[in-house]
């Protein structure tokens, strides 16, 4: 699910690729990777996990996708910055949907520019298609499949540690979800932005690779940079909990630790 720069500047002339970049409009417009087209995935949050929301999250997703051109034919590389989160939960969203070719820039624009590839300043238009795809329900979780799972799950809390401990308030609830460990995402990445090695990441992520694993965070974006991260490593039972802690932690009713 990545790819590399000089990987990615070879296909730029391939007609069925299309190149999403993550970032605001405002970033897009000062210089992107040729023929990319700008969706802010930042824009996108979705806190309600319940049997009605997910359907209405599937709904929002097939509309987003549409709009932008995605269909399954085309080669989609998501990129922000780095190896971040926004491209993160673009290549996890496809996943979901079983998309059979979605990868996300290594290193991101970052890199891109210091190895002085092609930019450029237009803006590209979309070119809307009709976007479908087999839902896999093994890769998201609810707030209601943890409460049912707890005691056979891992629990990836992939916030900073001010957030997992209850430093930093932003939900009505401080704290974690019981039982859940604390691996900032930040920790999967090399300081140049791009994924670190097999052998780097193993040292993080020690279960086995057949665990069942839920990660989360605020808002399912550095969660999804954690899920690419154990995907990366061969994990084959990850799922990314969508409300994330701004779901669970505005419900009073669910429990927390401190």
């Amino acid at each position: 699910m990545l790819i590399t720069t000089k990987d990615l500047e070879s296909k730029l002339d391939q007609p069925k690729l299309l190149v999403i970049d993550t970032r605001s409009f405002k970033e897009y417009s000062e210089g992107h990777i040729p023929g990319a087209v700008n969706l802010d995935l930042f824009a996108f949050h979705w806190i309600d996990t319940t049997k009605q929301g997910i359907q209405n999250f599937n709904h929002q997703t097939e509309m987003i996708f549409s709009f932008v051109g995605v269909n399954s034919e085309k080669k989609v590389v998501f990129y922000d910055n780095a190896s971040g989160m926004l491209a993160a939960r673009g290549v996890w969203m496809l996943e979901y949907y079983s998309h059979p070719d979605a990868s996300l820039l290594d290193g991101g624009i970052t890199k891109w520019k210091g190895e002085n590839r092609p930019i450029e300043i237009k803006s590209n238009h979309f070119q809307p298609s009709k976007f479908s795809g087999k839902i896999n329900p093994r890769i998201i979780s609810s707030y209601e499949f943890i409460l049912n799972n707890n005691k056979n799950l891992t629990i990836i809390d992939a916030r900073s540690e001010e957030e997992y401990n209850g430093k930093i308030v932003r939900a009505a609830q401080t704290g974690h979800i019981p039982k859940s460990i604390n691996i900032d995402w930040n920790l999967n990445l090399k300081e140049d932005g791009t994924f670190k090695s097999d052998d780097e990441l193993s040292k993080l992520y020690k279960m086995p690779k057949d665990s069942p694993i839920v990660t989360y965070c605020q808002g399912a974006y550095r969660a999804a940079n954690t899920f690419l991260a154990l995907k990366k490593l061969g994990f084959n039972n990850v799922r990314v909990y969508l409300g994330s802690w701004g779901e669970w932690g505005n419900k009073l009713e669910l429990p927390v630790e401190k």
